[in-house]
């Protein structure tokens, strides 16, 4: 990591598919996953005759995208071909926005831990996808079902200063597009995509340094670990005296290093001009009245830290997945319970997911909050509720009926345990004796063996506080 005589500035640009059924100036489906080059069209391959018409429910996605960012929209946007040869580009130029782009400004919100932080945007714009290239040893093979796709691009402004946090606004901008529901936020098969420019400078030195971008990042800790890596790299070079050269980098995880993918273009290598085939695009104002926000990721972080008295990290891990969290707001409600619901959460429940390998639990909110309030009702203890837990996940039932089938009903009552402890105490005469001449390690064995005979069915509070009067007191 760069050390404390350099300063890193680093942004983001994020690409990511949107969910529209079309592509964007084509009406071929916006389906790459299905048949190589299944998905074409005339305007798609850029075929003599063919002209492009602008999806209008990809620029509805856009718009209001915008507007979840906090972006200014503009009115009169314009569409530039980006011109540059690639084999996966069948025009020779990529449809893009360049100098008027939709949507100018806005911020990324989210938490690192408890502090609040804001990233500033640059911009967003609009821009169809290229095919995907496949390398097979000396040969390449070209799938063009994504070419056409429409793309969002979402710019930070170069104001972020480690890795760590870029990471967390990189997921920040994932969770706002994904309760938009208008990309799925998928790294790993390519709907979103991550490249971090990155450049460091020496601290007296004002001007920023020279950028170097980190192309197609595909997970959250990838984007970390290049960072590390490319800051550490380019600071040895300004340490030993050499250059930064403005370049696009490829970060390889298998090596835990980035290398040279091609030296870096400038706009003017792009010749960007107006696409002759698109008008300008102008919208009425109550196009955008229309375009309704649900409460967004960052705002019910917030709502939750007021509403239930939670920690910003645990808020902010809540809200992660919108069917999640409002899983959760429907149970806490129930229960009147937010904080031992928010433990379950991200405890037992996250546990069992992962163990399951599911995305989402069966277990209706009301027997989830029902289970929580036998908990505080002291009918059960925490170790009864998670094998309870484990039986309404599997067999659908409520906490209520499993507790009745399998007797875990929770011992509570004074007169009963202290007919237990009485009992147990008389049956280990030598352990009371060395407990009471200071070997106090030994109540953890009577209360072992309270739990034993009652096969865990004592409550272990009420338990302790008989347990240890009987033994000062007996």
């Amino acid at each position: 990591m760069a050390n404390e005589s350099f300063l890193v500035t680093i942004g983001l640009e994020i690409h990511a598919q949107l969910k529209s059924q079309t592509k964007l100036f084509s009406p071929d489906r916006a389906g790459w996953t299905e048949g190589e080059n299944d998905e074409v069209h005339p305007v798609s391959l850029a075929l003599p005759g063919s002209l492009p018409v602008l999806n209008e429910m990809a620029l509805k996605m856009a718009l209001k995208t915008g507007l979840a960012f906090k972006g200014q929209i503009k009115n009169g946007s314009v569409f530039a071909r980006k011109n540059y040869f690639y084999p996966d580009l069948p025009k020779g130029y990529q449809i893009s926005q360049y100098d008027k782009p939709f949507c100018e400004g806005g911020q990324v919100c989210f938490f690192n831990k408890d502090r609040e932080i804001s990233i500033s945007l640059e911009r967003i714009h609009l821009e169809e996808d290229a095919g995907r290239s496949l390398h097979k040893g000396a040969h390449s093979l070209i799938n063009f079902n994504r070419a056409g796709i429409p793309l969002l691009e979402i710019v930070t402004k170069p104001e972020i200063t480690d890795p760590h946090t870029a990471s967390l606004c990189a997921k920040a901008i994932r969770r706002t597009l994904r309760y938009l529901e208008v990309c799925d936020g998928n790294l790993e098969e390519g709907s979103m995509r991550c490249d971090c420019n990155v450049s460091i400078r020496p601290k007296e030195q004002t001007e920023l340094g020279t950028k170097v971008e980190l192309k197609n990042i595909n997970s959250f800790r990838f984007i970390e670990k290049a960072l590390f890596y490319e800051i550490d790299r380019q600071t040895e070079r300004l340490k030993s005296g050499e250059k930064i050269i403005q370049e696009t980098r490829l970060y390889d995880p298998s090596k835990n290093q980035t290398r040279l993918m091609r030296v870096k273009e400038s706009a003017s290598d792009y010749r960007y001009f107006p696409d002759p085939d698109l008008p300008q695009v102008y919208f009425e104002e109550k196009l955008l009245n229309q375009l309704k926000l649900p409460e967004l990721a960052f705002e019910k972080s917030q709502r939750f830290i007021q509403d239930y008295h939670l920690k910003a990290e645990t808020a902010q891990a809540l809200v992660e997945d919108k069917n999640s969290a409002d899983y959760f707001e429907q149970i806490a409600l129930e229960s009147k319970s937010p904080q031992t619901v928010s433990l379950w959460f991200r405890g037992e429940l996250q546990a069992q997911l992962k163990e399951r390998n599911q995305s989402a639990c069966p277990i209706p909110a009301k027997d989830f909050s029902r289970l929580l309030k036998l908990i505080d009702e002291g009918v059960i203890s925490n170790k009864m509720a998670k094998e309870i837990f484990n039986e309404m996940w599997d067999k659908g039932l409520s906490p209520e009926k499993i507790i009745q089938e399998k007797n875990l009903k929770q011992i509570s009552g004074e007169e009963e345990l202290k007919r237990l402890v009485i009992q147990t105490l008389t049956k280990h005469p030598g352990q009371v004796k060395a407990y009471k001449a200071g070997k106090t390690k030994l109540f953890g064995f009577f209360v072992g063996q309270i739990m034993k005979e009652t096969r865990g069915q004592a409550n272990p509070q009420k338990l302790s506080q008989l347990l240890k009067k009987e033994l000062e007191e007996g």
